[in-house]
């Protein structure tokens, strides 16, 4: 074992105008180990990132590489330091082949052109290296996520990568995905290979790194072995106090009448759909990836026309042609990708708080009630303790969770009578979660009608009143909480051939 560790990072602090992102913070990362990166939104993990990557220099501190301080000017800089970071969004090109992503920047020539058969065959080689059967020449665009996720680990190794970060690389994989992904990511680790892993989904910390590092409001708080921490440990070092019950739950009374789905069928689903949702019920709708519970709440928010079926709300009929005339009628989405549908990232927190409902407000359609969108803007981020500088920082600077946040804000300033919840905690840290769960509970006690689309089980039973569980396309079966566990909710999610094998 070298002498020194393979990653540290020496008293790095971080600065942006109006925030200070890191302050003195110090770990260090042993070769062949894979060590968690873990803290609440905010915490300052993807600044840490970032810095290590090159795409921020630090304001003090330096990078340690095999005891070497280092400064990169660029990503080029950290890729040639052997420094690869694999980002949520992954940085890859579409419309390009596999083979030309890989080798992109670097592509093998011959007498000043790309020399394909030679190009096809390392590309081969490499993706062989990390066990994937992929044509080379098959545009990116039509892979799968996962799949493109094991075409950006193989560009990092095409450069000589041997220190990798992971940025919650699991968020949008399915459970046979996420296990390809830790197969691969041991393997590193068995060829020596120095992995850094960020997640806030602690059975994935537990199962798959050797130690932790814990960030909280960009200090180190703490460093040790997984082995001597529990998962409550864990927790409370990440939120600075002890979380009893995340999930907020408590039993309410049923509000008279509320949302009646008859015969809904569109895209994406295998036949119509019929359900209920009552007045102050969180209905949570569980299901493997593909099953069309993103695309029912598409069709219930008018974003996606719906073929057939009858939508009432309160024994009023519904036909919202678009969003416009769902959120008219008090329908509103948060949506699985909020950074691609859910803000307007160059725009500030106030603006998106107002976007919707300023419509109301403004002077005759044309002018900004400035007065009233300031008022409303600080209420929303009181209310939901959002965390930015002010009201007017750019929303695209705040963590996931605030983005949430930000975006209950602009429907809890409409007057909301059904909110649909797509994947609303997805890569959200804990201690964030719990406070989203307590606005969910919230919404349900004021008689809004709740929907609420999620892949992870214990979050479907910790929330829901009844749970929906989808299949292929279809629900498959309503039931009640008491009656509701993961073995069963899992069994009905798991297509007929596979249960019926099982």
């Amino acid at each position: 074992m070298s002498e020194h560790p393979a990653l540290a990072f020496d008293r790095v602090s971080m600065e942006f105008p109006g925030v200070k992102a890191l302050t003195d913070v110090s770990f260090y990362v042993r070769a062949g180990s894979v060590h968690a990166l873990m803290g609440e939104n905010g915490a300052g993990k993807s600044t840490l990132l970032k810095i290590l990557s090159g795409a921020y220099r630090p304001t003090s501190g330096a990078v340690v590489i095999d005891g070497q301080p280092r400064q990169f000017a660029s990503t080029v800089g950290a890729l040639a330091a052997g420094v690869a970071v694999i980002y949520q969004e992954l940085h890859l090109v579409p419309e390009m082949t596999v083979a030309e992503n890989l080798f992109l920047g670097h592509l093998p020539n011959r007498l000043g052109f790309v020399d394909r058969r030679a190009l096809a065959a390392a590309a081969r080689r490499q993706l062989e290296l990390i066990g994937e059967a992929i044509d080379p020449d098959t545009k990116l665009g039509r892979l799968s996520l996962a799949q493109r996720q094991m075409v950006e680990i193989a560009k990092a190794l095409t450069r000589g990568a041997r220190i990798i970060a992971f940025d919650e690389p699991t968020s949008s994989l399915s459970d046979r995905e996420v296990r390809r992904l830790f197969t691969i990511i041991r393997d590193l680790k068995a060829r020596g290979c120095t992995i850094l892993y960020v997640s806030h989904r602690m059975e994935e910390i537990f199962a798959l790194c050797d130690r932790l590092t814990v960030l909280r409001d960009g200090r180190h708080v703490e460093t040790a072995a997984l082995a001597t921490l529990t998962r409550d440990g864990v927790v409370q070092r990440m939120v600075g106090r002890e979380l009893a019950d995340i999930y907020n739950y408590a039993p309410r009374p049923r509000g008279e009448g509320g949302l009646a789905v008859d015969g809904l069928f569109g895209p994406g689903l295998a036949e119509p759909c019929s359900f209920t949702v009552h007045a102050g019920e969180i209905v949570g709708f569980f299901g493997l990836v593909g099953a069309g519970r993103t695309e029912l709440l598409r069709l219930l928010f008018g974003a996606t026309p719906r073929r057939a079926g009858r939508v009432t709300l309160f024994d009023r009929d519904l036909h919202p042609a678009s969003p416009r005339e769902a959120i008219e009628a008090g329908i509103v989405l948060c949506p699985e990708d909020r950074k691609k549908e859910g803000i307007v990232p160059v725009r500030s927190v106030l603006e998106n708080i107002n976007l919707s409902a300023r419509r109301r407000r403004s002077h005759g359609g044309v002018l900004i009630d400035e007065t009233w969108e300031n008022a409303n803007a600080r209420q929303r981020i009181d209310q939901l303790r959002v965390r930015t500088p002010s009201a007017q920082q750019l929303i695209r600077n705040l963590s996931g969770g605030n983005q949430q946040k930000v975006i209950l804000g602009r429907w809890l300033s409409e007057t909301v009578r059904v909110i649909l919840l797509d994947e609303p905690t997805r890569g959200i840290d804990i201690g964030a979660k719990s406070e989203i769960y307590a606005i969910i509970q919230q919404l349900a006690r004021d008689g809004v009608c709740v929907l609420l689309v999620s892949s992870e089980l214990p979050e479907v039973l910790g929330v829901s009143d009844r749970i929906a569980v989808m299949r292929q396309g279809r629900i498959a079966a309503m039931v009640d909480r008491a009656d509701a566990t993961e073995e069963r909710l899992l069994k009905l999610a798991l297509p007929l051939e596979t249960a019926s094998a099982s």
